[in-house]
C-alpha cells in the first residue's frame, strides 16, 4: 500500500512539472511557430524607387513593456510580467532571427519619478529580459513613462534615458538602403522648449537629406546622404486621430474604450505635428505604441498612399491578448504581419483544467485504493 501511495505521489508530481513546462514555456513555442515571415506582394513594388540589390531586411516591432516599478504592482505581479515577457521575447528571438529589433517606448514604467539606482536597476533588468545576440541590432524610441510627459521632462531626465539606451530625440537610421526616421514624440509640442526646438532641427536637416537623395542634385550640403527609399516613421505616440472607433484589428481596443475620443499631445500628437511630420517625412509606412491596443489605418494628407500601424503593448498587464510585428523590407516594397502570443486567459485556463484533472485524478485514485483495501480485507475474513 505504501509503494502504491509513493508510486501516485510521483506521477502526481511528474504531471504537475509537465503542467508547468507546458504553460511556462512550451505553450509560447507552440503559439509563436504558426507566425512567419510575411511574404511580400509583386504588384505593391514602387516603380518610382531602384531596387536594393543588398537582402530584404527583416524587423521585428515590440511597444510599451511598461517593466514595473516600486511604487505600482505587487512583487508576484512584476515577476510574472518579467517573466511572461522574457519568454515570449526570446522565443520569438530563436524562431524568427530578425536583423533588427524596434522598441517603440514606453520601456519602463515608472522612468520618470524613480531615482537613478532604481533607474540602473531598470537598465540591467530590461538588458537581461530582451537580451539579443551579437548580431541584431536594437533601435530605441523614448515614451512618455520613459521621461515623462512634455509638461514634467527635465534635460536630466532626457539625458539619462538617452545615455542609458543608446536614444535621441531625432534618428535617421539607413539598413541596407532601408530608411528608418525614429522620433522622440514628446518632442513634437512645438513650443520651442529644450527638448523640442533641436528635434525640429533634426528633422528639417533628415527632410532636407531625404530630398537630396531623392534628387541627387550637385548642390545637396551634406556628405553623409543615404540611398532613397521611402522610410519608414517610428514614434511612440499615435499620430492623430479622433478615436480607435475605426480600428477594427483583431487586437483593437474593446468598445467602450474604442470610442473614447483621444486628446491631442496625450493620446496623440497634435494635427499639426502629424501634418508637419508627414510632410518633411513622407513616409511609406509608420509605427507607432502608446494606446496599449493594435489599430491599422491609412495615412492622411499629405501622405495618403501609405498605412499607420499602432502596435499594441507587449505586456501581459496591459492586454489579454498582446503581439508584435515582423516586417520584411526592400527599398520598393515592404510586408508586415502581427504575430500572436499565448493569451492570457488561455493559459489560467490550462492551469485550471491540469489541475482540475490532476484533482479528479487523486479522487478516483483514493476510492480504488479503499476499495482495494476492502477487498483484502474481506479476503482475510473469508480465510
Amino acid at each position: 500500500m505504501i509503494r502504491q501511495i509513493f508510486g501516485f505521489s510521483i506521477k502526481v508530481l511528474v504531471g504537475m512539472v509537465l503542467l508547468l513546462f507546458y504553460c511556462e514555456f512550451l505553450v509560447y513555442y507552440i503559439k509563436q511557430i504558426n507566425c512567419t515571415w510575411p511574404t511580400m506582394d509583386p504588384s505593391k513594388v514602387d516603380k518610382n524607387i531602384t531596387k536594393s540589390i543588398e537582402e530584404p531586411v527583416k524587423i521585428m516591432v515590440i511597444a510599451d513593456t511598461h517593466l514595473l516599478g516600486s511604487l505600482r504592482g505587487h512583487w508576484f505581479d512584476k515577476l510574472r510580467r518579467e517573466w511572461q515577457m522574457y519568454r515570449a521575447f526570446q522565443t520569438a528571438i530563436t524562431l524568427h532571427k530578425p536583423d533588427v529589433v524596434f522598441v517603440l517606448g514606453d520601456l519602463l514604467d515608472e522612468g520618470q519619478i524613480c531615482n537613478d539606482v532604481e533607474f540602473d536597476y531598470y537598465i540591467r533588468r530590461f538588458y537581461d529580459l530582451f537580451k539579443l545576440p551579437k548580431d541584431i541590432q536594437m533601435h530605441v524610441v523614448v515614451g512618455n513613462h520613459d521621461i515623462g510627459f512634455h509638461y514634467r521632462v527635465t534635460p536630466y531626465l532626457k539625458e539619462r534615458f538617452d545615455k542609458a539606451f543608446n536614444s535621441t530625440a531625432v534618428r535617421l537610421i539607413n539598413i541596407r538602403g532601408n530608411n528608418f526616421v525614429l522620433v522622440n514624440s514628446v518632442a513634437l509640442e512645438g513650443d520651442g522648449c529644450f527638448l523640442c526646438k533641436p528635434a525640429e532641427l533634426e528633422l528639417a536637416k533628415i527632410a532636407a537629406k531625404l530630398k537630396c537623395s531623392q534628387n541627387m542634385t550637385k548642390s545637396c550640403p551634406f556628405e553623409d546622404i543615404p540611398n532613397y527609399s521611402r522610410p519608414i516613421l517610428m514614434q511612440h505616440y499615435p499620430l492623430y486621430r479622433k478615436s480607435d472607433e475605426k480600428c477594427s484589428d483583431f487586437d483593437a481596443a474593446p468598445f467602450p474604450e474604442r470610442e473614447e475620443p483621444f486628446r491631442e499631445k496625450w493620446e496623440c500628437i497634435s494635427k499639426k505635428a502629424t501634418h508637419q511630420l508627414l510632410k518633411q517625412v513622407r513616409p511609406r509606412l509608420v509605427l507607432s505604441g502608446h494606446t496599449h491596443h493594435g489599430c491599422t489605418r491609412k495615412l492622411p494628407k499629405p501622405v495618403q498612399d501609405g498605412i499607420e500601424i499602432t502596435i499594441p503593448s507587449f505586456s501581459w498587464r496591459n492586454k489579454n491578448n498582446p503581439n508584435y510585428l515582423l516586417g520584411v523590407f526592400t527599398t520598393n516594397n515592404y510586408a508586415v504581419t502581427k504575430c500572436e502570443m499565448p493569451r492570457e486567459n488561455d493559459i489560467i485556463n490550462s492551469y485550471i483544467f491540469g489541475f482540475a484533472s490532476w484533482l479528479f485524478g487523486c479522487i478516483i485514485y483514493t476510492i480504488v485504493l479503499r476499495i482495494k483495501k476492502k477487498r483484502v480485507l474481506l479476503a482475510i475474513k473469508i480465510e
